[in-house]
């Protein structure tokens, strides 16, 4: 039985975030979940993204610094029953706190000198796990194709692990345009392809990666859509020095996003 004061599963507020989890009700009212301590810290650092958070008591006193946060920002802060927080959580174990945040996404515009743009991507921990790699790497941008995996998917954003708000992202574009403008801003446009006529190691030696990019990553199963390497500068693959068959998408990101970061310090 739920303590008096705490919210439950069955509360109208409860029930209204629990539909957050579906990708229509998200672009309809423009709002997504933000789930774990960690998460939701990211997110009260900018305290104009966070419209509430739900938690259950213990976490005021073991987290101490979340509900400051909160209080600091004027968030409304709504204890709730362990059955409420799982009604919320994705997770098997809830970690206890959920945050109801504004949209991130922003309209593609000037974006710097470093992008990383996913194409057809639709496992959403490949989606959070680019946008973590291009945060850890310095780039200015990520950059979602039409028919990839919404980041605000509680997936993508739990794989993220908060940099969903270090790093600009947008949604619904169309690449073969979106190279046009890029291209217009002076960005060259590499695709990550196992099978590219040029190789990391050529791109690091004679200069290429040391140039403002793009970096294009393609679908986990079938890679970048058939007419992308004739739109872009070079496709260029990852060597395999042993025997592995190829890279998935994040070691693939990983490893090209670092390499044009290290090229452009340099």
């Amino acid at each position: 039985m739920a303590s008096p004061g705490l919210l439950t599963a069955q509360s109208v507020r409860i029930k209204q975030a629990r539909r957050l989890a579906t990708r229509a009700f998200r672009r309809k009212i423009g709002r997504f979940l933000v789930e774990g301590p960690q998460a939701v810290r990211e997110a009260l650092e900018h305290r104009e993204l966070v419209l509430e958070v739900y938690a259950e008591p213990a976490v005021a006193t073991r987290h101490r610094d979340l509900h400051d946060l909160a209080a600091a920002a004027d968030v409304p802060w709504f204890e709730v029953d362990r059955a409420a927080i799982e009604a919320l959580s994705e997770t098997v174990t809830s970690q206890g706190v959920v945050a109801v945040c504004s949209l991130v996404t922003v309209p593609l515009g000037s974006t710097g000198k470093l992008i990383a743009a996913g194409v057809q991507v639709r496992d959403p921990g490949n989606v959070g796990t680019l946008i973590r790699t291009a945060d850890a790497a310095g780039a200015d941008a990520v950059v979602l194709s039409t028919e990839s995996v919404d980041p605000h998917n509680p997936k993508a954003v739990r794989a993220s692990v908060g940099s969903i708000f270090h790093v600009p992202v947008t949604t619904d574009v169309d690449i073969v345009e979106a190279v046009q403008t890029w291209r217009d801003q002076g960005l060259q446009v590499l695709a990550a392809d196992g099978y590219g006529a040029t190789d990391l190691d050529t791109c690091i030696d004679d200069g290429t990666l040391a140039k403002p990019t793009v970096w294009l990553f393609g679908n986990e199963a079938h890679g970048l859509p058939d007419g992308i390497n004739a739109v872009v500068d070079h496709s260029v693959k990852v060597p395999i020095y042993g025997r592995a068959e190829s890279l998935n998408l994040a070691t693939a990101a990983a490893i090209c996003l670092y390499a044009s970061a290290r090229a452009q310090r340099e």
